[in-house]
């Protein structure tokens, strides 16, 4: 863990719910985590001394994702998942100069595909952004999308096909989530068909990059995740639900992030010039700018203070829970005046919020709701040092469970708000 001494995390209001009885132990429900925070419960907990790291587990994520997910990094742990992280984690320091073109060239694609004088939803364009970008990191080339969109190429029907039952499958996985150990109540033919239309597409890029005559054609300088970890396994299934877990946790959160991140600076014009004006001394504006590399993105420091705030406000992940393996307690939160123990019995889910910590007003201030960049700059004087907010900020989960692919987000939200 982290040397950081504490994590403060806020849970909601925790009720028992008797209808878990008596087959069960009591499971704790997580209840208005967002629209009734006069109820919650402010948690300080020290790594050092909790068991956090072998006390508390997925629950009933596994099941719930499998139909689509498969066995992998995202619902996988302990040993399995020890040994998915190893196999991934260096697959995303390959080929980052050709995904760095690829981030740029597809970023030309995103502003030729917004018309001038229209009103336009990004959110649709973002995704199809990270759908390509993602593509090209897993596959080592990109279905191409916003090429098509601005094209109007109807010709990618097999892409545009698995792209839309991504989208609907994972909207019954989120779905069949928020049910806990009811997940199974959503589900059926329908969600069982999508699901076989992402698994068709995805077994065919495994199976063509399995061929023999693939392999020898492949250019030298492409070197994707597919291509990585066929040198580990050529397992079909291991391949399809590791590439699935890795698309699925990289392509919404980069797309909703870069949604709420123009959306903020067009309500905040004076962060909107600030940036402007840093793009501007680095390489430029308008016709006579040039496009950044990755040295360039490095000097914009007031880029990465908006890209910092940004998931402050909204972070990609906002409500987790974890769901105790054996009988351990919470260091306070129980009691009359929240300052004794909670009793967490094995088999009881604990819910908390990113979303909620981030705004707290004793770690950020009281301007904690409000959107401003230059609170994480350590040249400006403000109220609350955030030099050592550790385990009060959380955008990509902290611990061993960190985003893997944190750095390759930064590159695809960085180089979007650039152009």
């Amino acid at each position: 863990m982290s040397s950081v001494s504490k994590v403060s995390i806020p849970l909601s209001r925790i009720t028992s719910s008797p209808s878990c009885r008596p087959s069960s132990p009591v499971s704790f429900w997580v209840r208005d985590l967002i629209s009734k925070l006069e109820t919650s419960s402010e948690v300080t907990i020290s790594p050092g001394s909790t068991d956090s790291e072998t006390a508390y587990g997925l629950g009933a994520r596994s099941p719930t994702f499998a139909p689509l997910l498969g066995d992998g990094i995202f619902t996988q742990e302990a040993a399995p998942w020890k040994h998915s992280r190893d196999m991934l984690r260096p697959l995303f320091s390959l080929n980052r100069a050709n995904i760095f073109t690829q981030v740029e060239e597809h970023t030309e694609y995103l502003v030729n595909c917004i018309p001038t004088g229209e009103f336009v939803d990004l959110q649709t364009l973002f995704f199809r952004f990270t759908f390509d970008t993602t593509t090209f990191l897993l596959f080592g080339k990109s279905m191409n999308s916003l090429q098509a969109t601005f094209n109007r190429d109807d010709s990618n029907a097999g892409e545009a096909r698995f792209s839309e039952a991504f989208r609907v499958s994972q909207d019954f996985l989120f779905r069949r989530g928020r049910l806990g150990d009811l997940y199974w109540l959503i589900g059926g033919k329908e969600f069982r068909r999508q699901c076989s239309i992402v698994h068709e597409f995805i077994d065919e890029a495994v199976q063509e990059a399995l061929s023999a005559e693939y392999q020898k054609d492949k250019a030298a300088d492409v070197h994707s995740f597919l291509d990585a970890l066929i040198q580990q396994t050529r397992d079909p299934k291991v391949l399809r639900d590791q590439l699935l877990n890795v698309m699925l946790a990289g392509r919404d959160t980069t797309a909703c992030c870069l949604t709420w991140t123009f959306r903020l600076l067009a309500q905040h014009p004076d962060v909107l010039a600030n940036l402007r004006q840093e793009i501007g001394s680095v390489v430029g504006l308008g016709t006579g700018s040039r496009l950044p590399d990755r040295n360039d993105l490095k000097r914009m420091k007031y880029l990465n203070l908006v890209f910092k705030e940004v998931l402050r406000l909204y972070p990609s992940v906002p409500i987790n829970s974890r769901t105790a393996l054996e009988a351990t307690t919470l260091p306070t939160g129980g009691g009359p005046d929240g300052t004794k123990p909670v009793m967490i019995r094995k088999g009881e889910a604990v819910g908390y919020s990113v979303y909620v910590m981030h705004r707290l007003k004793k770690l950020y201030g009281e301007d904690a709701d409000s959107f401003r960049p230059e609170r994480w700059d350590p040249d400006v004087k403000n109220a609350v040092d955030l030099k050592n907010i550790g385990w009060g900020y959380l955008p990509f989960n902290g611990g061993p469970r960190i985003c893997l692919g944190r750095k390759f987000a930064y590159l695809s939200i960085d180089g979007t708000l650039e152009d």
